[in-house]
């Protein structure tokens, strides 16, 4: 009787979509419902950005949610709000009901309420889903009864309030929707934090909890409490906290979202088509985020591998499944037992809060001393805090808790751990598992029915009949998989996944290039061809050229380590790699307008549009610089790198020479050989300083003066100084001397004014005097009234490129020799 129930359900499923007589609606009225079993019930945006529905969290397992409609997302689309994430209902007989008394209720299978706006109204009522994704009820009059912007979950959307009423609350892990352990709310000081709040412990970890609340630029002088964002990536917040998103001033599809892993972020994109892209984030440093690797454990972040967790000397892991729950100690014996004790030291590592001891200028002997007299002493920190006099203070910190540790090279300090002497166990390491899944099923059980003989004989009919339509899919599936057996994939399951980062057989790009026929660009590293893939996606496909020296090789996996992982509107979007035998290709997505260099020879850029590549480039590489989890130095940025998309927006691209940076090497880097173009490198490379993220800013200047001018620096190598010798700070004329001709003096003065003094800023031979890339967006991004205030070395003429070096071309024409 089972596996006959069993063939039923399945072929129900099968049907589902045919038999639902319901459809999506844009309002649910008194006396309706909408019912979990049929799939086409849900209510839906006046301009189909947002659907509301049933959504599977698991088996047999559905909530009531918001998401963002998505092509092809599945069971994996955009949530935004969820009314029952903690209780889900069963997949069958559920339903939300819209009541006559005007409350709204969600009822399981056996009609049991697990959800409800308590609302009550003698007139009409009609629940509507806006298109700003809000879940509106209202009465006929047009008042407001309940909206689910009230009542937010993980996430924000623009102009939605965060309240003091009610928290964002992150989710249990990237599958599972229930509440998670990390919160962002207004403190009773007034402040906005993120808590992380555990099974057995609290604390505070953003702003850091070191800073008093003015310290990190937050007031506690206004308890109203509020804080929200808008359409075009700017934060405001009651404590004084405001930011802008790296992509700050178009108006975008955003949301804001406290993930599973602590961290809250700003998402943007385009339209449902693009992929989601981070423009902020509240932490860069993953492992300063409480909790993430629980209890008697050191999270270490590493750019390639990510984050990983490992448990201390004498501790092992409590749950494999769940990090959250840490190690736990494998002593046989307890602290108080009477064994000797010795001391592991444990350099850079820092365990934060739980301190039974604080003593200041005490030495390492007498904290040891300290913890060795205490049962419930696990270990202590030893630090030296130094102030403005020349000596150094010892400060001693023993610790009855080992919580919220983490791996740090600009932490000053290391961690004492108590350990038996006859310990011999060693640190031991795992990746931090992001999918950690224990979604909550459904316990509900289904009302049952008697059955009469005229549904008997349909059933039955519906098993028969089920049972062949299983065994000619089963066939045809089989057929499908030996027929595509070279490919790896079958069709179906090809193109849901078509939009995202994969793999590619060389067959498939040798025929969606026509077997490399139509050549678009050459360059050392190797030539780029125009296809079009299976799913008539239009691609650029690079095939790169592997010399002995595997110098290609080198490129190739720069490429695919370094912007496969990223996602920014203006950075050249990969859609997935070729390694087999010896061939090494990468597709990327079909820029129509070419690149920056093909623009500016052609003579077809105005002003606007070289003025908008300006400041695209400037937020690409801001990006890099500064909102990815590590470091990214492009390396080679010149208007060849610069491709346009069909509307001219800037896409940052060819990352061959490109080097990851760990954040802890405090934004510095000695690199073997020089990397990047003659004209655009700057001088840390020739003098063999130590390289960090300026070589790309005085990239940028570069190119730059060549939007301006015209002018390329590998052909014109004085540019700088003629640009500089053209100045005149007290007549608007240099701007006739130096602009490009092309432009045929159509052009915003005050931009012009702007941009060629960020230019000069940019190229400045010493580089603690040049900007950062998100200087560089600000100051792209003012008005020009404060022009001459912001660059007061802008009139400068007589200060040529600095002091000559042996060997040393003028600025913008150093090169590698």
């Amino acid at each position: 009787m089972a596996s006959q129930i069993l063939l039923l359900t399945l072929s129900l499923i099968i049907y589902s979509p045919f038999l639902s007589s319901s459809a999506s609606i844009y309002s649910l009225t008194k006396a309706s419902s909408l019912s979990v079993h049929n799939t086409n019930d849900f209510l839906i945006s006046p301009q189909a950005s947002f659907l509301a529905g049933f959504f599977p969290v698991g088996d047999n397992a559905y909530s009531f949610a918001v998401w963002f409609n998505e092509p092809l997302c599945g069971n994996n689309c955009t949530v935004v709000w969820t009314a029952n994430r903690d209780k889900p209902v069963n997949g069958k007989k559920s339903q939300l009901s819209l009541l006559k008394s005007g409350n709204l209720i969600l009822s399981d299978a056996d009609q049991l309420t697990v959800w409800a706006t308590n609302t009550i109204s003698e007139t009409s009522v009609d629940l509507y889903l806006e298109e700003n994704g809000n879940l509106v009820l209202k009465n006929l009059n047009g008042v407001v009864l309940w909206q689910s912007f009230d009542f937010p979950t993980n996430t924000i959307l623009p102009l939605q309030p965060i309240t003091k009423n009610w928290p964002l609350v992150s989710s249990r892990s990237e599958s599972n929707y229930s509440s998670g352990f990390f919160k962002l709310y207004f403190d009773t000081d007034n402040v906005l934090r993120l808590l992380y709040d555990g099974t057995e412990t609290s604390s505070i970890y953003w702003p850091d909890p070191e800073l008093l609340s003015w310290e990190a630029d937050r007031s506690s002088y206004n308890n109203s409490r509020v804080a929200y964002f808008d359409y075009l990536g700017n934060f405001n917040s009651t404590d004084g906290f405001t930011f802008s998103s790296a992509d700050y001033g178009i108006r975008l599809q955003r949301r804001l979202t406290i993930d599973f892993d602590g961290n809250l972020r700003l998402y943007s994109r385009k339209n449902r088509n693009n992929r989601w892209s981070v423009s902020w984030q509240a932490t860069s440093q993953p492992c300063r985020i409480h909790g993430i690797c629980g209890p008697n454990s050191v999270c270490s972040y590493d750019p390639y591998y990510g984050r990983t967790c490992s448990c201390l000397e004498g501790y092992k892991m409590k749950d494999a499944g769940d990090w959250s729950l840490g190690c736990e100690s494998e002593f046989n014996d307890d602290l108080c037992s009477g064994n000797e004790f010795t001391f592991r030291r444990l350099t850079h590592v820092e365990f934060y809060g739980y301190d039974f001891v604080f003593r200041s200028n005490y030495t390492l002997d007498m904290c040891k001393k300290v913890c060795l007299q205490r049962c419930d002493c696990l270990g202590f920190q030893f630090k030296f805090i130094k102030h403005d006099y020349p000596s150094n203070v010892p400060y001693c910190f023993a610790k009855s808790s080992l919580l919220n540790g983490h791996h740090s090279p600009n932490f000053e300090g290391d961690l004492y751990l108590k350990v038996p002497k006859r310990s011999r166990s060693s640190v031991k390491k795992f990746s931090l598992d992001c999918s950690v899944d224990v979604v909550k099923q459904s316990d509900r059980v289904y009302t049952k029915h008697h059955e009469n003989g005229s549904l008997e004989f349909v059933v039955w009919f519906a098993l028969i009949f089920g049972m062949i339509e299983l065994i000619v899919i089963f066939l045809v599936w089989c057929l499908l998989i030996k027929t595509h057996q070279k490919t790896g994939a079958i069709r179906a399951g090809y193109l849901q996944i078509a939009t995202g980062f994969r793999k590619f057989s060389y067959d498939e790009l040798k025929k969606a290039t026509r077997g490399f026929r139509e050549e678009i660009g050459r360059g050392a590293g190797g030539i780029v061809y125009k296809g079009i893939l299976s799913d008539n996606r239009v691609a650029a496909i690079k095939r790169l050229t592997i010399n002995e020296a595997e110098q290609g090789e080198a490129e190739f996996r720069a490429e695919v380590s370094v912007i496969g992982k990223l996602n920014h509107m203006n950075l050249i979007e990969m859609w997935g790699y070729c390694a087999e035998a010896n061939y090494r290709l990468v597709v990327y997505k079909y820029m129509e307008n070419g690149s920056l260099s093909e623009n500016l020879s052609a003579k077809r850029l105005e002003w606007k549009k070289r003025h908008g590549i300006a400041l695209g480039t400037a937020k690409g590489l801001a990006y890099l610089h500064e909102e990815c989890l590590e470091w990214i130095l492009h390396c080679d940025v010149k208007p060849q790198n610069i491709l346009l998309d069909s509307d001219y927006e800037a896409k940052v691209s060819d990352f061959g020479l490109s080097h990851p940076l760990k954040r802890d090497s405090h934004e510095s880097s000695r690199l073997s050989k020089v990397r990047g173009t003659r004209g655009y490198i700057a001088p840390e490379w020739v003098l063999n300083l130590p390289i960090t993220s300026k070589v790309d800013v005085y990239s940028y200047g570069m190119v730059l003066l060549e939007i301006v001018t015209g002018k390329s620096p590998t052909d014109d190598r004085g540019l700088v100084k003629w640009v500089r010798g053209n100045i005149d700070s007290s007549s608007e004329l240099w701007m006739e001397k130096i602009v490009d001709v092309n432009l045929e003096s159509k052009y915003d003065k005050k931009q012009m004014e702007i941009l060629v003094g960020v230019a000069l800023k940019c190229v400045d031979e010493d580089r603690d005097e040049r900007p950062t890339m998100k200087q560089v967006v600000e100051m792209l991004l003012q008005d020009g009234k404060n022009c001459a205030k912001s660059f007061p070395s802008f009139s400068r003429t007589d200060s040529g490129p600095g002091p000559s070096v042996p060997g040393q071309v003028q600025t913008g024409s150093i090169g590698p020799g």
